[in-house]
């Protein structure tokens, strides 16, 4: 009989935020290494071992070494199930980031020690604020020389307007890193370099501060540094507080190399007491009761052609409440109609593994026919709905031409699969002689992604004809007129896929004007919730 409390209660379900080449893909890798679900950094525990990151799938990460697609990755430590959300780091793709923080009940915001906090960090950061996820921090790469611990403390505290508590301290730094200094047990874990040093857990030795075997690793200059560092914050009164930090009023932070795997370890032991298990999420009823026994989930994201050979669909499930059971029956709120949840699979890279249970915490993936979109809600509750999902408005439109008219219906098919995945919107203009398809995204690396993989996927090759508008709001209002906007060159008119109006403005001070001179009349606005009607 399983124990659904327990089983609950156990789950960890984190995403790590960072900037590009932060060193997010190799703290994901280090962190499955530690949690035992790869042997070697690099090396997926299968019979088809990958030497490309665990976490990167899609051909184009591996061409370019970055992450452009969310994956989910699960491993067990210290009797804890963590589902990990890898996130991409790229600013072109903060909107997919966002969607997936949704799913997540604490952020690991990861900072460079030599360049502090960056902008996409303060982005994504605005983000977990916003959706109220506590965050703890990991500086990294103190393999290498960088600024002083301290000053990126400071830099934190100031720019995100966080307190950094330290959970430990580096003794020294680049070549001379000797291990981090853990202020709750008040000993220094040093670190034994060796020739296979981040293929492998890091060899690690307790030295009592002021001991032989602590004065023989740590120079006088770096035991005195320590100690007034140490002396600084316990006179300065800074002690973590879990209440604070689940609060977002303060980040526990840690110290380390993700690629030599120094500090990788005592960060995971601590992190287990740190990760809330499953909290209570916003819906149409209330704050729901995650250790409910009715099953629930949302939709958060959707990926087409994980398996190009069998062009599958893949609607990837946030557990809410309950446990799920492959086959049970569930409710489609959206639609009011009945699903059967035969199809459940959980992923590793490109691997999938048939899933029989899941319960409140963790990450489903779903075989989807095309029923299902990034916000819905399933569940054993016959009206009970989650917050939606907001679509933000693109910054970047292209008309999509192709150079062979006779491939249109692959075209279209495979638009509309990868907008639904939320990769970028597709649009339509309100003249339907004017049948070239409009895409809009956040940043130009979407669309470079979307043409290869029309080519790769749907054997489509398509000219990308970039439109010279810059903003764009969508039109909410009684009796809306086009004639009362547009003005050819400066601002246009399409409709997205639920025919709602959206209008593009060639700078935003034709924007502000429009606004001022319909402003009373009409809302426009940057961000919408599905089935949003005008």
């Amino acid at each position: 009989m399983v124990d659904l409390l327990n089983e609950i209660q156990r789950r960890r379900t984190f995403a790590i935020i960072s900037h590009p080449d932060a060193g997010k893909t190799t703290l994901t890798e280090k962190l499955l290494l530690y949690g035992g679900a790869i042997h070697t950094a690099g090396a997926v525990k299968s019979k088809k071992a990958s030497k490309s990151a665990t976490s990167d799938w899609m051909a184009i990460e591996k061409e370019r070494g970055i992450s452009v697609a969310s994956s989910v990755m699960q491993f067990e430590h210290e009797g804890c199930r963590f589902n990990l959300l890898d996130t991409p780091g790229h600013n072109d793709f903060s909107e997919d980031t966002y969607r997936t923080l949704t799913a997540a009940d604490c952020a690991v915001m990861l900072i460079d020690i030599a360049k502090g906090v960056e902008p996409q960090t303060i982005k994504l950061f605005e983000v977990c604020k916003f959706r109220g996820i506590p965050i703890v921090t990991f500086v990294n790469k103190l393999d290498r020389d960088g600024r002083e611990p301290l000053d990126v403390l400071d830099e934190i505290e100031k720019v995100l307007g966080i307190p950094c508590i330290p959970m430990n301290w580096p003794v020294g730094m680049g070549r001379s890193f000797r291990g981090v200094y853990d202020r709750e047990q008040k000993h220094l874990i040093a670190f034994e370099k060796k020739a296979t040093q981040g293929a492998k857990e890091a060899d690690t030795h307790i030295l009592e501060l002021g001991s032989d075997a602590f004065r023989e690793r740590v120079t006088p200059e770096e035991e005195e540094e320590l100690l007034e560092m140490m002396m600084l914050y316990d006179d300065a009164g800074d002690d973590f507080s879990m209440d604070d930090f689940l609060q977002g009023k303060i980040s526990p932070t840690f110290f380390g190399s993700a690629m030599n795997n120094f500090g990788v370890g005592p960060f995971l032991d601590r992190f287990v007491s740190l990760c809330p298990s499953p909290r209570g999420r916003a819906t149409n009823e209330g704050v729901n009761d995650p250790l409910s026994d009715k099953f629930s989930g949302f939709v958060f994201k959707i990926q087409a052609n994980m398996d190009p050979k069998h062009r599958d669909r893949i609607a990837f499930i946030r557990c809410c409440s309950g446990r799920f059971e492959r086959g049970m029956k569930v409710n489609h709120i959206r639609t009011g109609k009945k699903m059967s949840l035969d199809r459940s699979v959980n992923f590793f890279a490109a691997e999938r593994i048939q899933v029989e249970e899941a319960f409140s915490g963790d990450i489903l993936g779903l075989w989807d026919s095309g029923n299902l979109r990034i916000g819905d809600t399933l569940g054993e509750h016959k009206k009970l709905a989650y917050e939606g999902i907001p679509q933000f408005s693109p910054e970047i439109f292209v008309k999509v031409r192709l150079n062979d008219p006779l491939k249109r219906k692959q075209l279209m098919k495979g638009l509309e699969q990868i907008s639904d995945e939320g990769a970028v919107q597709l649009f339509h203009h309100v003249d339907k002689s004017r049948i070239d398809p409009i895409m809009g995204a956040v940043g130009w690396l979407q669309i470079e992604v979307v043409k290869h993989r029309l080519q790769a996927e749907y054997n489509v090759d398509a000219q990308l004809d970039r439109l010279p508008f810059a903003e764009a709001r969508w039109v909410f209002g009684d009796d809306f007129d086009i004639k009362k906007f547009l003005r050819p060159g400066s601002v246009e008119c399409l409709l997205d896929i639920e025919d709602r109006p959206l209008l593009l403005f060639e700078n935003k001070w034709t924007r502000h004007r429009v606004e001022r001179e319909h402003g009373e009349d009409y809302d426009f606005v940057a961000a919408v919730q599905p089935g949003r009607k005008h």
